[in-house]
C-alpha cells in the first residue's frame, strides 16, 4: 500500500476525536483520525473510492479506497435515532465515486435541534496496521487536505490448510441471528473437527473457531452466510456448521435487564445498574497504567514470554471460576474469551512483525473491541470490558506484576470512568458504600456482580460525574440512576437514615417467621420466582413462602433430545425439597419465539414473538405436554401447573383434559392456572376464569404486547414500561375479571420487583407477588409498609394518568410520604 492523503469530506471546524462526545470515536475504538464539526449540508468522499455501505439510517457511510484502505464517516452522534429524518443518500453501496462527490446531503438545522451533536468523525478503520497524521487544524472547506495515512508493515500471512475447499450458501434461522450465546455453542462445535471453517457475510468474515469474530458478522436472522471449509475434516465440519445455522440452536434464555433509562431529577442523571442508595465522599479510583515493553527480542523468545503469560492468567481465571458464584461466572467467561484462538493468532502475527509480545497483545486487543463495538448489540458491545480486562490480566503477566484490587476507604463512593470485572469482584461490599461510573453499562459483568455484591451502581453520568473533585459527600440514588452532588446535613442525614431504615427492615423481613402482610393486616403471598435448587435454596434464605414460577425451560434448552419423564421429576422433586413445604407452580415449557429447542419441528417465523411460541408448542407436541405434565405431577409435595401464552380458554381447557387425564393415573390432582401475558388474556379474564384455579401475570411480555414494542429492540425499548397506564387497565381488568370467579391473581413479572409499581398491583387487587430471591426480603419489607385504602387510592389515580414517568413521580411522592 501506498501512502493516501484523505481530503476533508465537510466544511467546517476540525475537532480531535479525543474530544468527540461519544467513547466508540473519543477511544479511537474504531480507528484512527479527526472529526469535523460542519458548517455544510453535504458530506462528500475524503478520497476516490468504492462505497462498501451505507447504513439505512442515511447517517454514516463506509468507503474503500483505490488503494484498499477502509474508511467511516459517521455523521454526528445518534444521529441513527433520528431513523433516517434530515438525511439523506446521494450514493447506493458498490458505487464508484470520486473525491469531493456528495455522498449523503442533510439538514443541518434539523440535526442540531434534535442531535446530541453533529460532530462528524471521520476515520480509518484498523488503524493498527497505519499510522494516521492529521494535517489541518481550525476551519476547513471541502477538499481540504486533512489526514495522511502511512501503513506500518505488511499483512500477516495466512497459512494453507491443505486439501480441497468447500463452499456452501445458507440461510440463519436462529430467531436472534448469531449473538453471543450461539456463536459460542458454534465455536465449540467446529473446534471438535480438523477443519479451517470461515463465514463471509458481505465484505466481513470471520473464523468459526472466533466466538468474537462470529458477533461482528452481523448475522441476523434470516441473513444469507457463505461458508468455506478446508483441511481433513472439511465436509463433517461444513455439515455441522449449516445444521447448527439451520436448526435455530437454543439461546441464552432471556433475563430480565432494567430497561436503561437516564434518571431524571435534581442532580446528576446516569443509569440505574444496581439498586440501591448511598452517602458517602468520593474516592477516585485511576486505573495504574501497566509498563510495556516495547523492544523486542527474537520471535521465539517474544512468543516465548506471551505463552508464558497466558498460561499464567489462565490458570488463575480457572482457579478463580472454580469457587463458584458470580464472580467464578464472570472468570469462566473471561477464561473462555482467552481460549478464543483469534486473539492469540492476531497476536503471534504481530509478533511475527518483529514486535514485542506486550504490543502484540495489546494490537490484539483493540481489534477485537472494535469488533464488539460495531456488532450493533448494546449487550455484546459491552462485552468489551471483558476484553480490556484480560489486557490488563496479560500485560500484568508480562511485566511480573501482580493485580492488585481497589483500595477504597470504608464508606466511600467509588468513582471511575469505567470498571473492568476483575475490579468490582475485588471489592469489599462491607466496606465500599456504592459505585458511580462516568461510563460503563447496565448489563456489563461489572454491572452483574455489584448487583450481586448488594452495591448500589449507576452508570454512565457523562463528563459532569469526572469533574467532581475526590473526598465530596455526594448521595447516589441507583434506584433512579441519580447523584445530589451538592447534598446538605439534611439531605445527608435524610440518606443515612433511609439506607439503615431498609436494612433493618430487610433483616426483620428475612427473620420474620410469619406470613407476607400488608400494615393493615391484609395477606399478601411473597414467592420467589425459581430456576434451579441453588435459587430456591436462595429464596428460602430470604424468606420466600413458595415458587410462584419455576422456570422449566432449564431442563429443555441446553441439550440435544428432550429430557425424559424421570429425568424431569427427578429435577423437580430436587427444587421442591429445596423448598420444604412450600407451594411451588411449575410452569410448562415456554419455548419457541426467542427460546427454540434444537430438537423441537419449529418452523422459522419471520415474527416469532406472534408465532408458535409458549403453550401452543406444547399442545402442538402431545407427548412433551403429557410427559411433562407426568413428571410433576410425580412430585411428592403438591404441585400448581401454570400455562403459559394463553390466548383463548380453548387452550386452557386442553391442557387441563391432560392434567386431568395424567392426575387420574397418579391418583395425583393438581390445580392448574394461567399466566395473562396477552391483552386477549387480561380481557377475557372472566372466561379464563370460569376454568382457571389461579392466575399470575407475566408483565414483560404483556406489557411489550399491549404496548406494541420489543424491549430487546433499543430503538424503542426505553419506552417500555411497565407502569404505562394502558398496562395497568390490562392488569386492572384481569382482577376484575378474577374476582367475579374469586380466582386469585398473582404477578411474576418484574413489576412484582419494581418498589414503584408494588402499591399499585395490591390496590388493583393482586393477592400474590413472585420475585427473584434477591429482592424477596426487601419487597416483603415494603409490603409490611402498604395499607390496602392508600393503595386502592394510588391505582385509582395511576389508572388515569397519561404517562408511565406521570406514574412513578405519584407513587415517589406516595412512598415518601409513608417513609418508605
Amino acid at each position: 500500500m501506498s501512502d493516501l492523503t484523505i481530503y476533508a469530506p465537510l466544511a467546517g471546524w476540525v475537532t480531535p476525536l479525543a474530544e468527540v462526545p461519544d467513547p466508540v470515536f473519543a477511544e479511537k475504538m474504531l480507528g484512527d483520525g479527526v472529526a469535523i464539526d460542519p458548517v455544510n449540508d453535504a458530506l462528500c468522499a475524503p478520497c476516490d473510492a468504492t462505497v462498501l455501505t451505507v447504513h439505512e439510517a442515511g447517517h454514516a457511510v463506509t468507503l474503500r479506497s483505490t488503494d484498499g484502505y477502509e474508511l467511516i464517516c459517521h455523521i454526528g452522534i445518534d444521529t441513527v435515532s433520528l431513523g433516517g429524518k434530515g438525511l439523506s443518500p446521494q450514493v447506493k453501496a458498490g458505487a464508484k465515486v470520486l473525491a469531493g462527490q456528495p455522498l449523503i446531503r442533510f439538514d443541518l438545522d434539523y440535526l442540531v435541534q434534535n442531535a446530541p451533536a453533529v460532530v462528524t468523525p471521520v476515520i480509518v478503520a484498523d488503524a493498527t496496521r497505519y499510522a494516521v497524521e492529521p494535517i489541518a487544524k481550525g476551519l476547513v472547506a471541502v477538499g481540504d487536505p486533512l489526514l495522511r495515512v502511512v501503513p506500518l508493515g505488511g499483512e500477516a500471512e495466512v497459512g494453507d490448510t491443505g486439501g480441497e475447499t468447500l463452499v456452501e450458501e445458507t440461510v440463519v434461522a436462529l430467531s436472534h441471528g448469531l449473538h453471543a450465546r450461539p456463536a459460542a455453542r458454534l465455536v465449540e462445535a467446529v473446534r471438535k473437527h480438523d477443519a479451517r471453517v470461515i463465514l463471509y457475510h458481505g465484505d466481513r468474515h470471520a473464523s468459526a473457531l472466533s466466538a468474537v469474530g462470529l458477533l461482528g458478522l452481523g448475522l441476523g436472522h434470516g441473513t444469507t452466510v457463505r461458508i468455506e471449509a478446508s483441511g481433513a475434516q472439511a465436509a463433517g465440519a461444513l455439515a455441522e456448521v449449516i445444521a447448527f445455522l439451520n436448526d435455530a440452536t437454543p439461546e441464552e434464555t432471556p433475563v430480565d435487564v432494567p430497561v436503561p433509562v437516564r434518571g431524571e431529577g435534581p442532580g446528576l442523571g446516569g443509569v440505574p445498574a444496581a439498586p440501591g442508595l448511598a452517602v458517602g465522599p468520593i474516592h477516585r479510583l485511576t486505573r495504574a497504567a501497566i509498563p510495556v515493553e516495547t523492544r523486542a527480542g527474537t520471535v521465539d523468545e517474544e512468543r516465548a514470554r506471551l505463552t508464558h503469560a497466558l498460561d499464567t492468567v489462565r490458570e488463575g481465571l480457572a482457579k478463580a471460576a472454580a469457587a463458584g458464584g458470580a464472580r467464578g461466572g464472570v472468570m469462566a467467561a473471561h477464561g473462555a474469551m482467552l481460549a478464543d484462538p483469534t486473539l492469540t493468532d492476531a497476536a503471534l502475527a504481530v509478533i511475527g512483525r518483529g514486535m514485542s509480545a506486550g504490543v502484540a497483545w495489546q494490537e490484539a486487543i483493540t481489534e477485537q473491541v472494535a469488533v464488539l463495538l460495531s456488532s450493533g448489540d448494546r449487550r455484546i458491545a459491552e462485552r468489551a470490558d471483558d476484553l480490556r480486562d484480560l489486557e490488563r490480566h496479560v500485560l500484568a503477566a508480562l511485566a511480573g506484576l501482580p493485580i492488585e484490587g481497589p483500595s477504597v476507604p470504608s464508606g466511600a463512593i467509588l468513582v471511575a470512568e469505567d470498571l473492568l470485572p476483575s475490579q468490582v469482584a475485588a471489592l469489599d461490599a462491607a466496606v465500599v458504600a456504592g459505585i458511580a461510573l462516568v461510563k460503563g453499562g447496565p448489563t456489563s459483568h461489572a454491572a452483574i456482580l455489584a448487583a450481586g455484591m448488594g452495591l448500589p451502581m449507576a452508570v454512565a453520568f457523562g463528563e459532569p460525574l469526572a469533574a467532581l473533585e475526590d473526598g465530596r459527600v455526594i448521595v447516589l440514588d441507583a434506584d433512579r440512576g441519580l447523584v445530589d452532588p451538592k447534598p446538605d446535613s439534611e439531605a445527608q442525614s435524610t440518606a443515612r437514615d433511609t439506607i439503615a431504615r431498609r436494612k433493618a427492615e430487610m433483616e426483620a423481613a428475612r427473620a420474620a417467621q410469619g406470613p407476607c402482610r400488608m400494615a393493615d393486616g391484609t395477606r399478601i403471598e411473597m414467592f420467589a420466582n425459581l430456576g434451579s435448587v441453588a435459587d430456591a435454596e436462595a429464596a428460602v434464605a430470604e424468606g420466600a413462602e413458595g415458587c410462584g414460577l419455576l422456570r422449566t425451560e432449564f431442563l429443555f434448552l441446553e441439550r440435544a433430545t428432550a429430557p425424559t419423564r424421570d429425568e424431569q421429576a427427578r429435577d423437580y422433586q430436587a427444587i421442591a425439597d429445596a423448598l420444604g413445604d412450600r407451594p411451588m407452580i411449575v410452569r410448562l415449557l415456554d419455548v419457541g419465539g426467542d427460546k427454540p429447542a434444537p430438537y423441537m419441528d419449529l418452523p422459522v417465523e419471520e415474527n416469532p414473538a406472534l408465532g408458535l411460541r409458549g403453550i401452543r408448542v406444547s399442545l402442538a407436541d402431545p407427548q412433551l405436554l403429557e410427559d411433562q405434565v407426568a413428571a410433576i405431577l410425580a412430585v411428592r409435595q403438591p404441585c400448581r401447573i401454570m400455562a403459559p401464552m394463553v390466548a383463548s380458554l380453548s387452550e386452557l381447557e386442553a391442557v387441563r383434559a391432560v392434567v386431568e387425564r395424567q392426575g387420574g393415573s397418579l391418583g395425583h390432582r393438581a390445580e392448574v392456572g394461567v399466566m395473562i401475558e396477552t391483552p386477549a388474556a387480561a380481557i377475557s379474564a372472566d372466561i379464563l376464569a370460569r376454568k382457571a384455579d389461579f392466575f399470575s401475570i407475566g408483565t414483560n411480555d404483556l406489557t411489550q404486547y399491549t404496548l406494541a414494542m420489543d424491549r430487546g429492540n433499543a430503538a424503542v425499548a426505553a419506552g417500555v414500561d411497565g407502569l404505562h397506564p394502558a398496562v395497568l387497565r390490562l392488569i386492572g381488568t384481569t382482577c376484575d375479571g378474577a374476582a367475579r370467579h374469586d380466582t386469585p391473581v398473582g404477578v411474576c413479572g418484574s413489576l412484582a420487583a419494581d418498589r414503584l409499581a408494588v402499591p399499585i398491583l395490591l390496590g388493583l387487587g393482586v393477592t400474590e407477588l413472585s420475585v427473584p430471591p434477591a429482592r424477596v426480603a426487601a419487597i416483603k419489607a415494603l409490603v409490611g409498609k402498604l395499607d390496602m385504602v392508600k393503595c386502592r387510592a394510588a391505582a385509582i389515580a395511576a389508572l388515569a394518568l397519561p404517562s408511565a414517568a406521570a406514574v412513578r413521580a405519584h407513587i415517589t411522592t406516595m412512598l415518601q410520604e409513608i417513609g418508605a
